[in-house]
């Protein structure tokens, strides 16, 4: 049987970067996204739909019958969405999707959830021994939409998992986050002001996490997978090293921003089950990753505004 994959927010940071990977694999790819137009392209389906409409998300799953399932979509506008109540409606439109998906006859299915879930005061995140904590409204429902395709997966006996995000950057990556925060002005000659960088975070560059989740999807892997690359660095020796790059650590003012009371020190994932178990490692170190990506911002001209639904 041809393997008719259904990925959601297609047009998205991580999803548009997923669509190679996909093809490469051997997918026949429907796309999802309700921007108009959607894009086109020679050996992808694409279907603009909004997910929140429960009729249009139904007549869509029934339409392409789906065997492969990779959700990205939610709501995601930087700076809004650890508060805003769309993430309600984004948890009850994943869960309608599950069923759906099911109803369709659909076998595998991989969804993308965050950190956020975790107990931040852990440091040190393992899938099934950190305890979910969330402190946001968007983790709180990330974590329950997790939940409940856990429930359903055991009710109903069907293949899913559960990718866990950290930090990532890269090409299309909304404009007042940390890296293009950096490297925009530094691009510009202008200062960087920036916190003192002590945090210690996992970044993943966002091909590799689309790679990741393409691999994912492929596996056996049940339950939830943390997505990073096991390498930890601190903001401080991300930033020097993009500035570096650039050419302009002159420009850097680390301390001129005030820490986030909120911000934990430490936040890395163990990476056991993506490696052993997905058989996944990153491609991109991360000097290669950021070299790639002010390459991106240099041609782009700096010129991209903020990730939504896709």
């Amino acid at each position: 049987m041809n393997e008719r994959v259904l990925i959601t927010g297609a047009t998205g940071f991580i999803g548009r970067h997923a669509l190679a990977p996909l093809r490469v694999a051997g997918y026949e790819i429907h796309a999802v996204t309700s921007r108009d137009p959607a894009p086109r392209a020679a050996d992808t389906e694409w279907h603009r739909t909004d997910l929140l409409d429960a009729d249009a998300l139904a007549r869509l799953v029934v339409a392409v019958k789906p065997t492969h399932l990779l959700h990205f979509a939610w709501y995601a506008v930087p700076g809004r969405y650890p508060t805003a109540p769309e993430n309600l409606a984004w948890c009850n439109a994943t869960n309608r999707l599950l069923a759906a998906f099911a109803e369709a006859g659909g076998r595998r299915a991989v969804f993308a959830g965050s950190c956020f879930e975790y107990d931040f005061g852990y440091g040190y995140c393992t899938e099934d021994l950190t305890p979910a904590k969330p402190s946001t409204f968007y983790g709180v429902c990330k974590n329950a939409t997790r939940e409940i395709v856990a429930g359903f997966t055991r009710q109903f006996n069907l293949s899913t998992a559960w990718g866990r995000i950290f930090h990532l950057y890269g090409p299309y990556e909304p404009a007042n986050r940390l890296v293009p925060a950096v490297v925009r002005p530094l691009l510009r000659g202008e200062v960087a002001r920036c916190g003192q960088g002590r945090q210690i975070r996992d970044f993943l560059h966002v091909q590799d996490v689309a790679d990741a989740f393409v691999a994912l999807l492929g596996s056996e892997a049940r339950g939830t997978i943390n997505i990073g690359s096991g390498e930890p660095v601190a903001l401080r020796r991300l930033i020097e090293l993009a500035a570096a790059i650039i050419g302009r650590p002159d420009l850097v003012n680390l301390g001129a921003m005030p820490p986030r009371p909120d911000d934990p020190p430490l936040l890395i994932p163990n990476v056991w089950r993506l490696r052993e178990e997905v058989g996944w490692q990153a491609r991109f170190s991360l000097d290669e990753g950021l070299r790639d990506t002010i390459a991106w911002w240099r041609a782009a001209g700096g010129e991209h505004g903020a990730a939504t639904r896709g």
